[in-house]
């Protein structure tokens, strides 16, 4: 399906190859309103007829591209046929990627813009800007008044280092300088010990979550993660990666001596400015260019102390509330990597928790430390698997039990049966909404009467990034926008809202518009109609319908309301649920 769109005022044809629907149909409308004919396609094979057809003005190609041709073999196809001059090519990235960008710039794009730190209004404004120059014989390779954090133009010889890249926190500033300074140094001088430090401090200051030090051919990249979103901060030299590797290992109690294994280590780091200490566990492992290492950032066991805390409704709270107030059952979070279920389960731990209840956990890895709660980590090598464990814990009389991930037919069978034997228990599950628990503990060989009897509810959550509080501005949705958003939901729950929120991007938030992340969450609560279903073994689709006509409110509607109270954007709703 294509759209177009024209105008009487015909100034040229622009092609959007974009496989985001409602982004396509969003530059469309903002492009058709700047005078030029709008032309879409949804991938590389479509833009090739359409580029046959049309003989475009310019394309405003979005990397990557899904389908059978990627977005970087359709530069390359169409500069078999037209010149840069002929048909300027603008390559559209999510995120700065300065592997991807310089590929681009080398197959032939002329420019490229980073969509995080522009709005589709200023991309339109771009793009004109690039047609109007063109018109007045100006050169092509060069646009008036741009950020290099905005837009940026072929260089000569294309590097990555030319890519700007900012992390989202201006407090860490002088740390970075210090780093800054220290890579200066000749790699003999530079000072190992203190690099390691002042990096551990720069990502806990900027609210990373990870950190990547991934090797390289000529260099060791070290990438943050923050708010969900990867950035490349340092580039260190090849010279010193052995030594930043050694010094995590001996931190994290990691043998040294062992380079072609995959290892696994943990320690804790104490800040005097300001007076902090967070966990830090490492995982490494050998790769064709030397040993990886990620370093997970536990400092989040500070920030959560109670339900009320996490973004649920008042309506799922209730649910919650009640599941935890039953004597037994099991309390399952599911989502994907990364969506904050282990958070979730340890907040619910934290409410159940008293001196009146024992409460045993096994995980894989133990993720906080909590107070007056027995955690055991899983360890493969001597045996103690999920299943192993939960045998176990069941002979330690406890009245709570949290398992990390319930993964294999043999531990949902021992969960299950922990949970009909009296004993309250929490987990995780790998699915793609609440909906879907119940169908996969069926394909796990348990018997529906156990499904039915045991399970008290189903939490099915998503993290999404917030709108930076700092430059929060308030949109108006276009009629592009408008209609998109009536094909996904109900008309109950859109009605007639079109007043929704930004962030322009500020020294605050990194120009990202957003800081720091919030919870989407969908709560199933089992009542008898969910338990006849589970009964007659229905599929997901029909749970989810009954769950919904019982008050359940899916995860794309709890974005939505989440965006209209201004709280995160539309774009970042349909970014993570992606429905």
């Amino acid at each position: 399906m294509a759209i177009t769109k024209t105008r009487s005022q015909n100034l040229g044809i622009i092609l959007i190859v974009e496989d985001n629907i409602f982004m396509s149909e969003l530059l469309a409308e903002k492009i058709s309103n700047s005078g030029y004919e709008a032309i879409s396609a949804y991938d590389g094979e479509e833009a090739l007829e359409k580029i046959e057809k049309n003989k475009p003005s310019l394309i405003l190609l979005d990397l990557p591209l899904s389908g059978n041709l990627s977005g970087l073999d359709l530069i390359s196809q169409i500069r078999k046929t037209y010149s840069k001059a002929q048909m300027p090519i603008v390559a559209m990235f999510n995120l700065a990627d300065p592997k991807n960008i310089e590929q681009s710039l080398k197959l032939g794009a002329n420019y490229y813009i980073v969509k995080a730190h522009v709005n589709t209004e200023e991309i339109v404004s771009k793009v004109t800007e690039i047609l109007k120059s063109k018109n007045k014989e100006i050169p092509i390779e060069k646009i008036p008044e741009t950020s290099e954090s905005e837009i940026g133009e072929i260089p000569q010889a294309p590097k990555t280092e030319k890519v700007k890249v900012e992390i989202p926190i201006e407090a860490p500033k002088k740390t970075k300088e210090k780093i800054d300074k220290m890579l200066t140094l000749p790699e003999g001088e530079i000072p190992i010990i203190g690099l390691v430090d002042n990096m551990m401090e720069y990502a806990y200051l900027a609210r990373s979550s990870d950190i990547h030090l991934e090797p390289m051919e000529d260099k060791l990249v070290a990438r943050f993660r923050v708010d969900g979103i990867l950035h490349d901060v340092f580039n260190f030299p090849k010279g010193i990666q052995s030594g930043v590797i050694t010094r995590i290992k001996v931190l994290g109690g990691i043998r040294t001596d062992e380079h072609q294994a995959a290892q696994d280590g943990r320690f804790r780091i104490a800040l005097t400015n300001p007076p902090s200490q967070f966990d830090v566990r490492v995982s490494i492992i050998p790769t064709y260019f030397g040993e990886n290492a990620i370093l997970r950032l536990l400092a989040e066991q500070t920030k959560i102390k109670k339900i009320d805390d996490l973004a649920f409704t008042a309506a799922d709270k209730d649910k919650i509330h009640r599941a935890t107030q039953r004597p037994h059952g099991m309390i399952l979070a599911t989502g994907p990597t990364g969506s904050g279920k282990t958070t979730t389960l340890y907040t619910i731990l934290k409410e159940v928790n008293t001196r009146e209840v024992s409460v045993i956990t096994i995980e894989d890895p133990i993720e906080y430390s909590l107070e007056g709660i027995d955690q055991i980590q899983v360890n493969s090598r001597t045996g103690l698997t999920f299943a192993a464990g939960l045998r176990s814990i069941l002979r330690q009389d406890p009245n709570i039990i949290m398992v990390g991930e319930i993964r294999d037919q043999e531990t949902a069978s021992i969960a299950v049966n922990a949970a009909l034997t009296g004993h309250k228990l929490l987990s995780t599950i790998h699915t793609n909404d609440a909906a879907t628990t119940l169908p996969r503990l069926l394909d796990m060989g348990i018997e529906p009467f156990l499904v039915a009897s045991t399970i008290n509810i189903a939490i099915g959550q998503r993290l999404v990034r917030m709108i930076c509080p700092h430059c929060k501005t308030k949109k108006k949705l276009t009629d592009a926008e408008f209609d998109h958003l009536k094909d996904i939901l109900p008309p109950e729950v859109i009605d007639s809202h079109r007043d929704f929120y930004y962030g322009k991007g500020c020294s605050e938030c990194g120009d990202s518009g957003y800081f720091d992340r919030m919870g989407l969450y969908e709560v199933l609560e089992i009542n008898d109609f969910i338990r006849e279903a589970i009964m007659r073994r229905a599929d997901a689709g029909e749970v989810k319908k009954i769950a919904i006509k019982n008050g359940m409110v899916p995860l794309l509607e709890d974005g939505f309301q989440k965006a209209l109270k201004g709280f995160t954007t539309i774009e970042e709703i349909l970014r993570v649920v992606n429905e």
